[in-house]
């Protein structure tokens, strides 16, 4: 953790390339799960395959990331970010390219998006909010905000980027390209600046002539694992993140359909969630900035509360292009700050000794719900025939799961273990 006495622009000034690895490091990860929806259609005119299957990919993949989270979340703690995030990329680099050998079985396609989540799991959320919680404390929840709006970033980007590509190289081609494109990008920003606390502390250490294992010492406070299982308050963060997180992923999955079937031409539905996707970045940095500076249990319950107007509108106002742009905008703002919220209340309940640990855990069940969550609405849909039912549960949902965050108590107050260096 950094130097408790630097204030939010020296904070900055050494971290801000750091902040721009991980939010495209994030971005990456989100890029086919963004782009799901766009291959809905092609897929089941090549095929023939019902949004059900169509649904389970994700589901799979998002459930498998669920199972190795906590125990990649452990080998952050003891490796870093970097060392593991780097070959992640090139995996999932590979892994997205690989969609484009889908030859119409049903085994196969899951198989393929089963081993996707096997790769996925090396870039999810925990390795960058580790890397930026750790490094970040006085400016920790916009720096955060930007991270996490890398999911925005995607949800801007590919929703166009994708459906041009269908357009024009076919959905094999959009697969390869999605992949090797934006995943280039990412592996070089990364393997310029994505270095974390521990490998800042090292960098530091050896210049001072330290030894190698001076070198890897580092004191963070906080709550041991058994601690943080018996805590209500981060039960309660975990339980409101998997609520609204299973429901809205599932909305975002389905939302392409959603406007579509209610007549809303592909092109100008594209540009609707890119639309939502601008609304998101400004989400995340509103929602950083306000964070750091008034009650976050508050600014997080309302944020993820307020989203519960987006499934009403959805449901009632669906025919009014209006109504179905502020929903869109709504949600857009809301979307990713989920994660962001998650890994700050996190942090203030946690603290960073075992952070990646316990992130990791909640990391599971956000993957989870993000993977139950498009396979519901999909279900939902195949077996009522529309998703009325899906949106009143997600108006419920929704607003048990930001009513759980304006309950939370107040922040413990973390003692230091021991000092640690300032970083230059």
């Amino acid at each position: 953790m950094e130097d408790s006495g630097r204030t939010q622009g020296e904070e900055w000034s050494s971290g801000w390339t750091l902040v721009l690895a991980s939010a495209i490091g994030f971005s990456f990860f989100s890029v086919l799960l963004s782009a799901v929806g766009l291959f809905m259609e092609p897929l089941n005119r090549e095929f023939g395959w019902d949004k059900s299957v169509l649904s389970a990919g994700p589901a799979i993949a998002t459930g498998v990331t669920a199972l190795l989270s906590p125990f990649y979340g452990a080998m952050i703690d003891r490796f870093g970010s970097r060392r593991l995030a780097l070959p992640g990329i090139v995996v999932t680099m590979a892994g997205t390219a690989m969609f484009a050998l889908a030859d119409g079985s049903r085994t196969q396609w899951l198989m393929m998006w089963a081993l996707f989540g096997l790769i996925l799991t090396s870039i999810k959320s925990t390795i960058w909010t580790t890397a930026v919680a750790g490094v970040f404390e006085k400016g920790r929840g916009l720096a955060l905000g930007i991270v996490v709006a890398g999911t925005a970033i995607a949800q801007t980007v590919v929703p166009p980027l994708g459906n041009w590509l269908i357009v024009t190289t076919g959905w094999r081609g959009a697969f390869f390209w999605l992949g090797a494109g934006w995943g280039g990008l990412t592996l070089l920003l990364c393997w310029l600046f994505l270095f974390d606390a521990h490998d800042r502390h090292a960098r530091a250490a050896a210049k001072r002539g330290e030894t190698a294992r001076a070198r890897g010492s580092v004191s963070l406070p906080g709550l041991t694992k058994a601690q943080a299982w018996r805590s209500p308050a981060l039960w309660m963060v975990a339980v409101s993140t998997f609520i609204v997180m299973l429901l809205t992923i599932g909305l975002g999955i389905h939302l392409f359909p959603i406007l579509t079937e209610s007549g809303v031409p592909r092109e100008t539905a594209a540009w609707m969630m890119s639309l939502g996707g601008i609304a998101g970045v400004v989400g995340k940095l509103t929602t950083g900035f306000l964070l750091d500076r008034f009650r976050p249990n508050w600014i997080g319950g309302l944020t993820m509360g307020v989203t519960a107007v987006t499934f009403f509108m959805l449901d009632r106002f669906i025919e009014s292009t209006a109504a179905v742009i502020v929903a869109v905008v709504i949600n857009g703002y809301a979307a990713g700050t989920k994660m962001q919220i998650c890994a700050f209340l996190t942090v203030g309940y946690a603290g960073m000794r075992n952070f990646g640990s316990i992130y990791g855990l909640m990391s599971a069940l956000v993957a989870l719900g993000s993977g139950l969550g498009p396979f519901i609405a999909g279900r939902i849909y195949d077996t009522m025939g529309g998703y009325g039912p899906f949106l009143w549960l997600g108006v419920v949902g929704c607003t048990v799961g930001g009513m759980l965050l304006i309950l939370l108590p107040p922040y413990p107050r973390w003692q230091e273990v021991n000092e640690t260096e300032a970083f230059s």
